[in-house]
């Protein structure tokens, strides 16, 4: 019989239940939350459940695990030092936002920083039509200027966001093999792959929020998945 793990991290408690395949049987666990690391609660918290149902960890099927991590470091702002590359005139799309006032008859009512501030925000001097057809072709020269003044703006995370990527993903392509050659220990996140959808604000927010947290996510599951392979769990 195989079996299905599923931890969620609290901030105090880290939950977790051991579930059969075939729903017949179930082990709840809950251990203390820590912080600093916390894959330690989760994977204590496995061995624990695991042991006081004695089931092997070689059947364990599936571990699900929910965390608030990436979204706690979106709101401290504790992630990386990111960047934003955009179309010629568009760099300041992400900040206009869609003008809504959520309060609007609060005077001194501030909107949230946006994640790449506007000495990071970088354009090319390329258009994309809506249509998918090229006005301005990408120059690739360009890029690679760009990726210096990127390297040292000591930048470790880059979003592109390309006008009217969505229709036609060639550009953000190039400029994203580009970066990628130059700057191989910096993320970088192409929109027309995260969130190829229109509306300028949307895609351009979402594919920050994503690059922002990106290294993080890897380095954390990373070293979540090492470790449960070194406790049995394939």
């Amino acid at each position: 019989m195989a079996y299905r793990i599923g931890s969620d991290i609290g901030g105090t408690f880290t939950d977790l239940i051991l579930a059969s395949e075939d729903g017949q049987t179930f082990q709840v666990g809950k251990v203390l939350t820590t912080p600093d690391r916390p894959d330690d609660a989760v994977v204590a918290g496995i061995e624990a459940v695991l042991g006081a149902a004695r089931v092997p960890a070689g059947r364990v099927s599936h571990v699900l695990h929910g965390t608030t991590l990436f979204t706690n470091a979106i709101i401290e702002r504790k992630g990386a030092r990111t960047a934003l590359v955009t179309t010629k005139g568009f760099r300041d799309a992400v900040e206009i936002a869609r003008e809504h006032r959520y309060d609007m008859y609060d005077l001194y009512m501030q909107r949230s920083r946006p994640i790449a501030p506007r000495h990071l925000r970088f354009e090319l001097d390329e258009r994309m039509l809506v249509d998918g057809s090229v006005r301005r072709p990408v120059d690739p020269g360009e890029v690679r200027r760009l990726a210096d003044r990127l390297r040292s703006a000591g930048v470790e995370a880059v979003g592109v966001c390309l006008l009217h990527a969505y229709a036609n993903p060639a550009h953000e392509r190039l400029v994203g093999t580009i970066l990628r050659e130059a700057l191989p220990e910096v993320a970088v996140t192409l929109s027309s792959e995260l969130v190829p959808e229109i509306r300028e604000y949307e895609r351009t927010s979402t594919t920050l929020a994503n690059v922002y947290v990106q290294r993080l996510a890897q380095h954390y599951l990373g070293r979540l998945g090492d470790r449960l392979r070194e406790a049995g769990v394939g």
